[in-house]
């Protein structure tokens, strides 16, 4: 049944195909001929099979995990630099008729807060997270035909991309919704988002009807195929992940990267990025009720292991995971990050009530923004808050052209060092200023290009003078 260009989603995630590639992985995890293989083509950074990543996942050859690690860190180099994308997530309605067992919103929940953003209160919640410096979000809301159509998420996107706040802008939306139709999707793509993202949660099909008991995310297949809608409706941006804790993570791993695999076979594009979220504390939720958990260690090899197979597409870790363990990550593969998170609705412009949970999970990451902005330049890594590939139309396949043949960075550096001296204009503290001018003045001599070096200072300086969003 295993057909990665089908668009039915029992045949391009067929159990059997998953199954064998498990029972394939353990049976090579210390045959150290065939990782030398699978390391040797990982070494030309085209990527690799979901059956030979999850031989890589399974090594248990000490020295040879020494080398998958140093291997996606420079992967990881080679396509991404040293910069890390910088986002912040908006709830705007936790009103939702599903009833995800691992999910606070689920419809049964009489605890959490009910709540949805008025068009004033999303302008709001914008101009808040303009003045922490953020230039693009990822926009999230319970499924709720009634309190959030989608009529009601494109007034919101409209609303976002309308706020103009002293130097401030969201220059990029993304929107993490439901599973929905084409005509939506066609909506969406109008509305002129960025990258559409939705999480399987766990692509075991009995595992996943299970953990969605009720509503319409109970429908695996329409769930599972809903990249395909999107890519059909002409979003060709999009992004994949799993809940790691809900299933066991081996399945998901191989899934997840056959369902990367399906999309470039199917669509010719892969997915834009890949998030790899686990399970947190959550209003009546416990993470210790799964049985699935995934220590540091092991997801850092999931990490790694994603890089190398898929070196062309970014990689997420949001304020679910500790400073220490985002630390431990950034290098093998993690290209976006978010800071200053709220994960309740609203939250941004005034703190949350106590007597008003209406978080989707506990973040671990509570730093501010410019905390998180400073701690990256100390570790040598450049915060960017580019969006530029996507108002340049740098997407889809165009997009991917670049990235795989490494030309991306030529863009991507330059951007990065302008938008960050933008943040350090406008928003940062006098520390993190220090910092940032020190970077961009280290960092310009690493511009190859004397024309593109010269705009760089050139526009650098408009910036100074109180010009704005300048982009290659």
């Amino acid at each position: 049944m295993y057909n990665p260009k089908s668009l039915r989603a029992e045949e391009f995630i067929a159990h059997e195909e998953v199954l064998e590639t498990l029972a394939s992985a353990e049976a090579n995890k210390e045959n150290r001929e065939l990782i030398d293989a699978i390391i040797a083509k990982a070494r030309l950074r085209k990527g690799l099979s979901h059956r030979e990543a999850a031989v890589l996942l399974d090594c248990t050859l000490e020295e040879k995990n020494k080398e998958i690690y140093a291997l996606a860190e420079q992967i990881k180099k080679d396509y991404y630099g040293n910069r890390i994308v910088m986002f912040a997530p908006l709830y705007l309605s936790n009103y939702c008729i599903n009833g995800c067992v691992y999910c606070p919103y689920h419809q049964k929940n009489t605890h959490i807060a009910r709540k949805k953003l008025t068009q004033e209160e999303v302008a709001r919640e914008v101009r808040a997270l303009q003045d922490m410096g953020h230039k693009r979000l990822a926009i999230e809301s319970g499924e709720d035909p009634v309190h959030s159509p989608i009529e009601y998420i494109l007034e919101c996107i409209d609303t976002i991309y309308g706020v103009k706040h002293k130097n401030g802008s969201i220059r990029r939306v993304n929107v993490n919704i439901a599973a929905t139709t084409v005509e939506n999707y066609r909506k969406l793509r109008d509305a002129e988002i960025g990258t559409y993202i939705l999480f399987q949660e766990t692509y075991h099909k009995d595992s996943y009807e299970k953990l969605h008991p009720t509503g319409p995310k109970h429908n695996y297949a329409y769930h599972t195929e809903a990249m395909d809608r999107a890519m059909e409706g002409g979003i060709d941006d999009v992004g994949l992940g799993v809940l790691f804790g809900l299933e066991f993570y081996r399945y998901e791993f191989a899934a997840l990267l056959m369902h990367a695999e399906h999309l470039e076979a199917a669509h010719g594009v892969g997915p834009h990025t890949i998030s790899v979220p686990r399970i947190r504390q959550a209003d009546g939720i416990d993470p210790g009720a799964f049985d699935n958990g995934i220590d540091d260690d092991t997801f850092a090899k999931i990490i790694a292991c994603v890089r190398i197979a898929a070196p062309y597409t970014g990689m997420i870790v949001s304020t679910r995971e500790s400073q220490d363990c985002r630390e431990r990550v950034l290098h093998l593969g993690v290209s976006q990050i978010s800071g200053g998170s709220k994960t309740s609705v609203g939250g941004y412009y005034e703190p949350q009530p106590e007597d008003e949970n209406s978080e989707q999970f506990d973040v671990s990451d509570k730093r501010t923004l410019d905390e998180i902005v400073e701690w990256l330049m100390k570790l040598g890594y450049i915060p960017s808050f580019c969006t530029a590939c996507y108002r340049e139309g740098r997407t889809g396949d165009r997009f991917m052209s670049l990235c795989k043949s490494g030309n991306l960075q030529n863009c991507c550096h330059p951007n990065a060092l302008m938008t960050l001296k933008e943040y350090v204009t406008d928003y940062a503290s006098a520390s993190t200023k220090t910092l940032g001018e020190a970077l961009i003045g280290a960092e310009i001599g690493n511009i190859p290009k004397d024309k593109v070096r010269q705009l760089v200072r050139d526009n650098l300086l408009r910036i100074e003078q109180g010009q704005r969003d300048f982009r290659l």
